[in-house]
């Protein structure tokens, strides 16, 4: 096949994408004074692998994020956002109670921001795993359908 016509859309594509992941962290990071987080920023890496998956075919962004990953990476994700609320626990405080990570008075927050952090970055990695492992089984089923109709 022919993709020469293609040629615009994948040099923008390949604009794109690295704006779009680095919109993602600022989504993610900012999460902690403002709006967004890791649920918005997960979304937002997702979108940018589907855009790749979009342009240059599912099984180039298969080869480049490959599947096995992707549930992965949904897994640690709910391991590191279980992992903070029952570090908490260990050390007396309650699930995910960030102020006792680290043991801290009631008048500190150092704690409580290193746990948000933490908990965001959990909630990105099983976010975006889950939306690509989602993405994959459909654009897999798709191509199946599609071969065993033509």
């Amino acid at each position: 096949m022919n993709t020469d016509h293609h040629v615009i859309l994948r040099v923008i594509a390949k604009m794109l994408i690295p704006v779009i992941t680095m919109f993602a962290f600022y989504v993610q990071f900012h999460g902690d004074f403002g709006p967004g987080g890791g649920f918005q920023a997960g979304v937002i890496i997702a979108v940018a692998i589907i855009l790749y998956a979009l342009v240059f075919g599912v099984p180039a962004a298969m080869r480049a994020v490959p599947p096995g990953f992707t549930r992965s990476l949904a897994a640690v994700g709910v391991m590191i956002y279980a992992g903070v609320g029952f570090w908490a626990m260990l050390q007396g405080g309650h699930y995910l109670e960030y102020q006792a990570l680290f043991h801290e008075p009631p008048g500190e927050h150092h704690g409580q921001h290193i746990g948000i952090l933490l908990i965001e970055l959990g909630v990105l990695c099983g976010v975006s795993g889950a939306m690509l492992t989602i993405f994959y089984a459909f654009a897999g089923r798709v191509a199946e359908i599609r071969d065993e109709d033509w």
